[in-house]
């Protein structure tokens, strides 16, 4: 596992950026939540939003939200455990999946598989190179070099970087992918016009 504990700042660049594609009033899983920063973010803008966290005390800083009606927080801990969100044998869908700073490897087709058509990915953690930088430093920890690529192999790739940023000094990885709806096929019926996911905010 790897985790940067998430306090009640601002929601990442990255999140901030993307959200945009999330379907309107969708409702998200804020996996390995922490605090919650962007369980906040998102429920300030309409969306019904599932917190999941091993820590229980983390979770307890949305007991506003909870009590509002807006956030539903499952503690649980998903790396010794199954996996909690099921329905009918199959994970449970959202609109949107949100992961920053987590990573543990045997959940990343779960974690993709948890999307449901229409659904967007966003995902940022540390990457490779990190170790010269600070923490986390084990490999296990850390992506790999189009790690998150590989992982969002079927998924529409609308961002990707793999790079270096500051404030702090850290190595990073981050997707933003979606899963796209495919309509039946009709022989003789003309081409899908091709779905429009801006690169800026409208």
């Amino acid at each position: 596992m790897s985790t940067l504990q998430h306090g009640t700042g601002a929601a990442s660049d990255w999140i901030q950026r993307w959200t945009h594609l999330v379907p309107a009033r969708g409702e998200v899983l804020d996996l390995a939540c922490g605090h919650g920063r962007h369980t906040r973010w998102f429920a300030e803008r309409g969306h019904a939003v599932v917190a999941l966290d091993k820590a229980a005390t983390a979770l307890q800083s949305l007991a506003d939200l909870v009590d509002a009606g807006r956030v539903q927080t499952i503690t649980a801990d998903i790396e010794a455990g199954p996996w909690p969100l099921m329905r009918q044998g199959a994970p449970q869908a959202f609109d949107a999946v949100v992961v920053t700073n987590y990573l543990w490897r045997a959940l990343l087709p779960t974690i993709v598989n948890s999307l449901a058509p229409g659904g967007v990915l966003l995902y940022e953690t540390f990457a490779d190179g990190n170790a010269a930088v600070g923490k986390p430093s084990r490999p296990d920890f850390l992506l790999q070099t189009g790690e998150l690529l590989r992982a969002c192999a079927g998924l529409r790739i609308v961002a990707f970087e793999d790079g270096f940023c500051t404030q702090p000094d850290r190595f990073v990885q981050r997707i933003a992918a979606v899963r796209e709806v495919e309509p039946p096929s009709v022989e003789g019926a003309p081409p899908r016009a091709r779905a429009r996911h801006r690169l800026d905010q409208a």
